[in-house]
């Protein structure tokens, strides 16, 4: 019996583990400092985590939220992350066969997390994760769905919708109205997901857009210029279209 959800179990851990390491990608790489080193500190007072204070969730549920020497509050957005990861990659392990597509999903969720992170916290979404996104899902492509040619064309479309939306605004405006990492990370997706997770992510992430700017309005925290991290909204529809992209394609051709 425990042995059938020994993969469950297995992924679950190791997402932690990825999780711990992605709160680090997400506060670290904005501030342009090593991923390696120093060792985890805190904030605060500088002491350097021992590692049965870095254990994913469960220090952080020991040291009720604070750090071991100030006391200082611990961001709950640590074991957040950590259990977020881990109940993505155990999506992935249920829902995915073994193989290189697993590896691919796996390595695309940890990706978008940091990603959803970074942008929400900095508004910016660094080349050096969407650039190396964009070759990494294309390389992996070749060995496994969406295939090199649906991969290609999605990069490229995925490019291209957001560059020319952008543009557009900007003739219109002459303002820029997104930026072009958004563009970016928006390639990177068709290149792991190809060209129709492409469009099933940009309506997803749209309408999530929209929603959450409509409350804002209401709530009045911002006017029409309000800026939204559209990277997080790009990332919560790629996730979608990744576990039920071609069900919702089905779906929606149902009414055509």
């Amino acid at each position: 019996m425990i042995e059938s959800y020994a993969p469950a179990i297995a992924a679950a851990l190791f997402g932690l583990c990825i999780g711990s390491f992605l709160n680090v990608v997400i506060y670290r790489l904005p501030l342009g400092q090593s991923l390696a080193t120093p060792p985890s500190r805190c904030r605060n007072c500088g002491y350097s985590l021992r590692w049965f204070d870095n254990i994913p969730v469960l220090s952080w549920l020991l040291l009720r939220g604070r750090c071991r020497t100030c006391g200082v509050a611990v961001s709950w957005q640590y074991p957040l992350v950590e259990l977020i990861t881990a109940g993505l990659f155990v999506l992935v392990i249920l829902l995915t066969p073994p193989g290189v597509l697993m590896a691919s999903r796996l390595l695309l969720v940890s990706i978008l997390i940091a990603l959803f992170g970074i942008d929400l916290e900095h508004q910016i979404l660094p080349n050096s994760i969407t650039l190396s996104g964009i070759a990494i899902g294309i390389a992996l492509s070749v060995f496994a769905p969406p295939g090199l040619k649906d991969s290609l064309i999605g990069a490229v479309l995925g490019a291209a919708i957001l560059y020319g939306i952008a543009y557009g605004y900007f003739l219109w405006r002459r303002e820029e109205g997104m930026g072009m990492g958004d563009v970016k990370m928006l390639a990177m997706i068709g290149a792991f997901l190809g060209w129709k997770a492409v469009l099933v992510t940009l309506v997803l992430s749209s309408f999530a857009g929209a929603f959450i700017g409509v409350i804002l309005l209401g709530l009045h925290k911002g006017g029409m210029k309000f800026a939204l991290p559209f990277g997080t909204f790009l990332s919560i529809g790629a996730l979608i279209a990744m576990f039920a992209g071609e069900p919702l394609v089905t779906w929606y051709a149902g009414f055509l």
